[in-house]
């Protein structure tokens, strides 16, 4: 029963008051263009005329986007991406994601042959995770999943009958990952279940730390001496913004790390369509990497992915639009170039005022966002907050989202919802909004958060 039921049942009906908003402002998803930022011209050009050939000839479409169009609708059986492709995606876009992640990485050498495209990068790891764990052994299978963490993928290894062995990032330091905490999680697992895969979020979602190489060089030394299988969700590599912070892949490290870690650890790297400035959510696009793999294993997964014929195909090109953006001399290179930058700057904007406002607000403490989609502030609720939310029925943080919903038109989600430390209280919303979206949400947040702390003090 939701708040707004549980206080009719109390107090008649709610039909007809007056709230203080005219629309509800959602910023629970990491969705770009649900959020209100404008698709990029260049994908959509190009994905417009593979869907309607005859634009290719059309002089109202720049040259390169012709161009490209051209080559992508010749890599389709029949020129058209109503067909089928191979299971792991059609070849060339693979070879050009291959050619891509080497660039990425500084020249490490990446096959296509460990390259499967998929219907997003969940679908991707959710596969994975078919592979690692064993319904029916025993002791149950354990995968060292972070807190807070994506809750879709938690629900996966426990729809799998897997069990969650969780390792709480360290709030106070930014949300890092300390290898010892790491090592006090798969102690407690002893007995329990076994431990197979350690699963990383970099950067972080919700928690929006990046990882250093020190950090990821320890992480790959613990997951080498326990004999775990490394899962690098990587899909926020793109949204980077801490003036000291940078993106560096699993990969690239455990390949400069050298021998024996270089060609002995177990890795599937995981990037999508759906984040960055592409942003293409809906598209359903995403791949895995695999590294170190035992052929028997590797021909195992491909008749794994083989069970759903192939990923969707503007997946696919959206994949390949966003492996190879526009570049320096092109038609399309300005505009694009503008675009990213627009949605570059209101992004870093956006984490500065969190950042500024909620940690000017009594009862609130934001870790700086160094990169991802997400805020995730920590939030001090008085005792009264908290008993009155156990009078509903709530979690305290989700008494506190239902409360802002309904008196300010703001949604945003509960970290129970992502996991915390007990006796901890988070929210999580979307920074991948416009300016004056973000500074509305602000202004609703600040004045809603005054009153209510006023009222539960």
């Amino acid at each position: 029963m939701s708040y707004t039921e549980r206080k009719k049942n109390k107090t008649g009906s709610t039909a007809g008051v007056r709230k203080p908003f005219k629309e509800v402002i959602n910023v629970s998803m990491g969705d770009l263009h649900t959020s209100g930022l404008k698709p990029l011209s260049f994908v959509r050009q190009v994905l417009a005329a593979c869907l309607y050939p005859q634009l290719v000839n059309s002089s109202r479409l720049p040259v390169d986007v012709r161009q490209r169009a051209q080559r992508l609708l010749g890599e389709c059986v029949g020129g058209s991406i109503g067909s089928y492709t191979a299971t792991a995606g059609i070849p060339e876009v693979v070879q050009r994601i291959s050619e891509f992640i080497t660039r990425r990485d500084g020249g490490v050498p990446s096959s296509p042959d460990n390259i499967y495209i998929s219907p997003g990068s969940q679908w991707c790891l959710m596969n994975m995770l078919k592979v690692l764990v064993n319904s029916e052994s025993s002791p149950r299978t354990g995968v060292l999943t972070p807190v807070p963490s994506h809750c879709t993928t938690t629900s996966s290894i426990v729809g799998l009958g897997g069990v969650i062995v969780p390792y709480y990032l360290t709030e106070e330091n930014g949300w890092q990952l300390q290898v010892e905490e790491l090592q006090r999680a798969l102690d407690s697992a002893k007995g329990i279940c076994n431990p197979v895969a350690l699963y990383i979020i970099n950067p972080g979602n919700p928690s929006g730390q990046v990882q250093s190489r020190k950090s990821m060089q320890e992480v790959i030394q613990f997951v080498r001496e326990n004999r775990l299988f490394l899962l690098a969700d990587e899909v926020y590599q793109d949204l980077v913004y801490g003036e000291h912070s940078e993106f560096i892949s699993y990969k690239r490290v455990l390949a400069e790390m050298g021998p024996p870690h270089a060609d002995t650890v177990e890795l599937a790297s995981f990037h999508s369509a759906s984040k960055g400035f592409i942003g293409e959510c809906g598209l359903r696009g995403g791949y895995v990497e695999l590294v170190n793999l035992d052929p028997a294993v590797m021909k195992h997964i491909h008749t794994l992915f083989s069970t759903d014929s192939c990923a969707p195909v503007l997946g696919q090109m959206a994949l390949d639009l966003m492996v190879n953006p526009p570049q320096p001399g092109d038609p399309s290179y300005p505009l694009d170039d503008m675009e990213r930058e627009h949605i570059r700057k209101t992004l870093v904007h956006n984490v500065k005022r969190v950042s500024e406002v909620l940690n000017s607000l009594p009862g609130f403490c934001c870790q700086p966002v160094e990169g991802g989609a997400f805020a995730f502030p920590r939030l001090f609720l008085p005792p009264k907050a908290i008993q009155k939310a156990k009078e509903m029925g709530m979690q305290p943080d989700t008494f506190y989202c239902v409360r802002l919903l309904e008196e300010a038109g703001v949604l945003i989600l509960p970290g129970c919802e992502y996991g915390q430390k007990e006796d901890t209280h988070h929210v999580r919303f979307c920074i991948l909004n416009p300016q004056e979206t973000m500074e509305e949400v602000l202004r609703r947040i600040s004045c809603f958060h005054t009153q209510f702390m006023r009222e539960v003090s």
